[in-house]
């Protein structure tokens, strides 16, 4: 009678790791598209109707082209913290349904889940840095003698602290976490769901990641812009001022369409962050599995 061979035991990734490359390909990805961010946080504290093109040209003729890159260290935290976080998390909860379900891939909802589950855990994680982020990036539309000048993050934090008392640190984070929830609903379990659909018409590889990303990214867009410019209005505001208090001026001044103000740039930031991410992911899980 021959001797059964038994199935390969399907290799994981340590959790370890799925942490740090999920860190290390936010960070990557941050590195290029900063000044979207910082153009798309202009547009989103802004009460005009200018272009994205207008905001961009202003700056570089104002502050000059490094300016662009303005809270870069800022961004960088917010990835090591946030970034980090969410995908760890949600890469470990994917492998863990799978191992308890004799490998079968969760379904579109459970992913939400899962996704919703990650991205609010990170989100609060990371929301210190996305304070600093929002003003290192918005402190260059402000009148000389308003701007709050930080250094760097580091400064930004401490400065925060000594200024304002620790808990704004965390100011917005509600919205920071609300956003984060709609944002990994959608981007994460759509990416995934794009992917399965998309293998069985492209190769498994970058184009195939950049198809799903594109995809995701999209959808995200659409669906986070409101909560995002809410939580920049609250993350930016003077000190004193009410949470409920910005959101009420923000309605009633410019009216509910001013929720997707600055779509262009906000997708344009979304979108490629969203493929580099996870292109940067999907080659460091591929070199992990190639080189161990």
């Amino acid at each position: 009678m021959a001797q059964q061979v038994a199935a390969p035991k399907e290799r994981y990734i340590p959790n370890g790791l799925k942490f740090a490359f999920g860190g290390l390909s936010g960070m990557a990805a941050t590195c290029v598209v900063q000044p979207l961010d910082l153009i798309k946080t202009r547009m989103q504290l802004s009460g005009g109707g200018r272009t994205s093109f207008a905001v961009a040209g202003e700056i570089l003729a104002r502050e000059g082209f490094f300016s662009l890159y303005a809270g870069l260290s800022a961004g960088l935290l917010r990835q090591a913290t946030y970034t980090t976080t969410r995908l760890g998390i949600y890469n470990w909860l994917f492998d863990s349904y799978k191992e308890r379900n004799a490998g079968a891939a969760p379904g579109f909802g459970t992913k939400t889940l899962l996704g919703v589950t990650a991205g609010s855990v990170g989100a609060f994680v990371g929301t210190p840095a996305e304070v600093a982020l929002i003003r290192m990036t918005a402190d260059g539309r402000l009148p000389l003698e308003q701007r709050r000048n930080y250094k760097n993050v580091l400064d930004a934090l401490l400065r925060i602290i000594r200024e304002e008392g620790v808990l704004k640190l965390w100011r917005g984070a509600t919205p920071t976490v609300g956003r984060a929830m709609v944002v990994n609903a959608a981007q994460l379990s759509t990416y995934s769901q794009a992917r399965e659909v998309f293998v069985k018409y492209v190769p498994d590889g970058i184009f195939l990641h950049f198809c799903a990303s594109m995809v995701s990214g999209l959808v995200t867009t659409i669906a986070s812009m409101p909560v995002d410019i809410i939580k920049t209005r609250i993350q930016n505001a003077a000190k004193g001022q009410s949470q409920m208090a910005v959101v009420t001026s923000l309605l009633k001044n410019e009216g509910v369409l001013s929720l997707w103000k600055g779509f262009l740039p906000y997708y344009a930031r979304l979108g490629p962050h969203t493929v580099l991410t996870f292109i940067f992911l999907e080659q460091m899980n591929t070199a992990f599995f190639k080189y161990t």
